[in-house]
């Protein structure tokens, strides 16, 4: 038996999904292969059942598709330079006060100004 190769994608581990399931491969055995050849970290038995599924309805694509949801718009980079301005000229106002000025959740204001920037607060006096 060959080592399994170390360093792989997830493309390329759905590429060779693709290749063998158009050859007519079972999925258990490209999950056997797979395992074999990649390790058994590379897929699951029932994510390779998923991909073989996909594949026969005609998808052609190995990437994720878009997902649904609420889009991440208030944390963008506009925001966060607005954030930094007015940090900058009143480094005593108080994050409510920023969300109330830029009209932005306080939460995203509170991300913006720790996580994005990584302000801190360095004495309390």
């Amino acid at each position: 038996m060959a080592t399994p190769i170390k360093e792989w994608s997830k493309l390329e581990v759905r590429a060779v999904v693709r290749f063998l399931f158009s050859k007519g491969t079972k999925p258990s055995e490209i999950h056997k292969q797979i395992a074999e050849t990649y390790g058994e970290g590379a897929m699951s038995r029932s994510r390779v059942y998923q991909w073989c599924a996909w594949f026969g309805e005609g998808r052609t694509s190995l990437g994720n598709e878009p997902k649904s949801g609420r889009p991440k718009t208030s944390t963008n980079e506009e925001n966060t330079t607005r954030v930094d301005e007015l940090i900058r000229c009143d480094r005593k106002m108080k994050i409510r006060k920023f969300a109330l000025k830029l009209e932005i959740p306080k939460s995203t204001v509170h991300e913006i100004v720790h996580d994005t920037l990584g302000y801190r607060k360095v004495s309390a006096r």
